[in-house]
């Protein structure tokens, strides 16, 4: 395979050493660092997402609040496609550098507003407003972070070590978010529950300007990446990368299977793996959220350096292999290992799962889609509807059964029977009559409440109960499948698409996966789940979405560790890359 030019950080040649350069790790720390920070303000919403609603939409109730927190932190997602056509533009046409200084401009910025934002008490339905608005921001400055630092990384590192250099890439998402997971569980108990729940919870954004000006700091010394400055000297650069990604077939034909063969699959679990399982423990297990994430923290300790492992395995075995076997290794374990936590965690709650069990009756005409993102209270009258709400907001899995049209709903826990109460509105339909109210409350606060304790149900997961260690190895599993996937992406989307359109081209397809695919996981598992009644029914969504990832990928994605990146054209061949 021909090639324009090498490498000017080293000597490729026969017996030179592969040992990493003084140069080589300036770059890397130089990428890496600043993308820790953009990640870190991007994961503070989620990791605060619980105080966030209560914070920013307290007009609904509290399953309806957290939803749309959820949202929000998805809307971020959403928009990262977007970022990814914008920057990775302006990253083909005027350079990696100055494309690096935007994104962490905006994100800082974007970042350090929330801190000082007002919520809903103060500023009424601007708030969340302006919170969607600032998480849109963040979602396009990363849009634009993520292909720049591993085309960045990517164009410096020795042909023979991509996935290694890489791979340093790949960590900056989990270092970054426990990053946020430290500063926030530190602000914590400077202050106290109460007064971080309050106004403290502002601070770890705050910190965000300090982290702004370390990061410019750090983009301002870099040089532009080589194999740009070589380009641009040759006059081979790109006039319109927009229009060679989505106006040529065999290069869109690239994205398409660069998205439904390697990506989509990946973000599926890197979101399980990291948000899921902290969403679970904290939400569903009710394990107390300092302690969720020490063990959080604790597993993203141990499993960070397999990203750099996975990453210079593929060097050797090539790339898809890797990535392959972690996707069909999370299809196959998801469901016991979050059983396995469930016993881990929360045993009284699995006891009580296998031995009381919870029977919903009631006509299905009578009953509405717990997931929708713009439900209210007021949506939810019939009995049917508030016995499903509050039995998911309990963590209570329970059985459905239909029954005629017309016949009462009842709820069996164990031997106990209970009839939910109907919700009756005023004329005007815009609250519950008092009567109503008091119903609802005292079922949701009391008898359903109640009825699962005596029947061996826990309130929370007893802290004396837990099995520590075991937690640990549970989120250590789940860890090493993320880092399975993720550790040689940035290599094998690098090596699928020519310099010329390299960050516009590689930057769709993984943002369009992980902003989509991954990004709305914890929203859509909590629909699921909600809706269904089964704690474990939202895990299907990552299991059909890396399933189906494998099969295509397996059968129609070709081996990549070999490309030359530095030549002119890659064409997408039946059986292999050619220049």
């Amino acid at each position: 395979m021909s090639s324009l030019f090498r490498s000017p950080l080293r000597d490729e040649s026969p017996g030179a050493s592969t040992a990493m350069t003084a140069d080589e790790r300036r770059v890397i720390l130089a990428s890496s660092l600043g993308t820790i920070f953009e990640w870190y303000d991007f994961y503070l919403y989620g990791a605060l997402a619980t105080i966030i609603a209560r914070q920013f939409f307290t007009a609904l109730d509290p399953g309806a609040a957290f939803i749309f927190a959820l949202l929000a932190f998805a809307a971020g997602f959403i928009i990262r496609p977007l970022g990814a056509v914008v920057f990775g533009h302006l990253g083909d046409m005027v350079g990696r550098k100055q494309t690096f200084l935007v994104t962490i401009l905006l994100m800082g910025l974007s970042t350090f507003l929330v801190a000082v934002l007002p919520t809903y008490s103060v500023a009424g339905v601007l708030a969340p407003i302006a919170l969607v608005v600032l998480r849109l921001l963040q979602g396009l400055a990363l849009g634009g972070e993520y292909g720049g630092a591993a085309t960045y990384v990517a164009e410096h590192a020795p042909q023979h070590r991509r996935g290694a250099y890489t791979a340093w890439i790949q960590t900056t998402a989990t270092v970054g978010l426990l990053l946020a997971l430290v500063v926030i569980m530190l602000t914590r108990q400077l202050l106290g529950e109460s007064a971080f729940a309050e106004w403290g919870w502002r601070l770890p954004f705050a910190l965000s300007s300090v982290l702004l000006a370390i990061s410019l700091w750090i983009r301002l010394s870099m040089k532009e990446s080589p194999a740009f400055r070589k380009m641009q000297e040759e006059g081979k650069g790109s006039k319109a990368p927009l229009k060679e990604v989505f106006g040529q077939w065999r290069h869109l034909k690239v994205v398409l299977l660069a998205l439904f063969g390697l990506v989509a699959g990946q973000a599926v679990v890197w979101y399980t793996g990291q948000f899921y399982a902290l969403f679970f423990l904290t939400s569903v297990l009710k394990v107390d959220a300092t302690t969720a994430n020490l063990l959080l923290v604790a597993a993203l300790l141990l499993g960070t350096p397999f990203f750099v492992l996975f990453g210079a395995l593929s060097d050797r075995i090539g790339r898809k292999p890797v990535i392959l076997a972690g996707l069909l290794l999370a299809c196959l374990s998801y469901f016991p290992l979050f059983k396995a936590l469930t016993h881990l965690a929360n045993p009284a709650l699995a006891q009580a799962q296998q031995r009381v069990e919870v029977v919903l009756q009631a006509d299905p005409m009578t009953c509405s889609f717990q997931g929708s993102p713009i439900a209210r209270e007021i949506d939810f009258t019939s009995s049917c509807d508030i016995a499903k709400r509050t039995l998911t907001q309990l963590s209570a899995s329970y059985r459905f059964e239909p029954l005629a049209s017309g016949l009462p709903t009842q709820l069996l826990v164990g031997e106990t029977r209970l009839e939910p109460p109907n919700g009756r509105l005023h004329a005007r339909g815009d609250r519950f009559e008092d009567e109503s109210l008091l119903e609802i409350s005292n079922f949701r606060k009391q008898q359903l409440p109640d009825a699962l304790w005596e029947a061996g149900y826990p309130r929370q997961a007893d802290p004396a109960r837990i099995h520590h260690v075991g937690v640990v190895a549970v989120l250590f599993v789940l860890m090493l499948l993320v880092t399975m996937v993720y550790g040689p992406i940035a290599a094998a989307l690098v090596e699928m698409f020519p310099t010329r359109i390299r960050y516009t081209a590689l930057s769709l397809p993984y943002h369009l996966g992980n902003g989509w695919f991954g990004g709305l996981m914890p929203t859509i598992a909590f629909a699921m789940v909600a809706d269904h009644g089964n704690l474990y029914h939202g895990l299907w969504y990552p299991v059909v979405i890396a399933g189906a990832t494998f099969v295509i990928g397996l059968l129609f994605v070709r081996e990549t560790k070999d490309v030359d990146i530095y030549a002119k054209f890659l064409y997408w061949h039946p059986n292999r890359l050619r220049s």
